[in-house]
């Protein structure tokens, strides 16, 4: 393993743990005092952004934690190559000519 692949992958742990911590934490915290989360959120006015800030804050530091993870375990998405196969198009039917209406009194 080059060096720069070492540094590549100590910042890949890094950022997993990182987010890893801050998605544990959000956690944490929700399920410590979940009377208080509950109280601010059903508030109204202001407050009802509240579940919706915290919807997007766990979901991101959640994917980002998830998609670090997976990348460290060296588990990657498959990709496709559209360059080794050829693209093959259908020769188009013969255009027929529309059906027009007709009506005579």
């Amino acid at each position: 393993m080059s060096r720069l692949e070492s540094q590549k992958r100590r910042k890949l742990v890094g950022r997993t743990v990182l987010y890893g911590a801050i998605t544990a934490a959000l956690y944490a915290a929700f399920f410590y005092r979940p009377d208080l989360v509950a109280e601010y959120f059903a508030r109204g006015g202001y407050y009802a952004m509240f579940p919706i800030a915290t919807v997007f804050i766990v979901s991101f530091a959640h994917g980002a934690f998830s998609s670090n993870l997976w990348s460290v375990l060296g588990i990657h998405a498959e990709t496709k190559h559209t360059a080794e196969r050829p693209q093959v198009t259908a020769p188009r039917p013969a255009q027929r000519p529309r059906p027009r209406l007709r009506m005579s009194v």
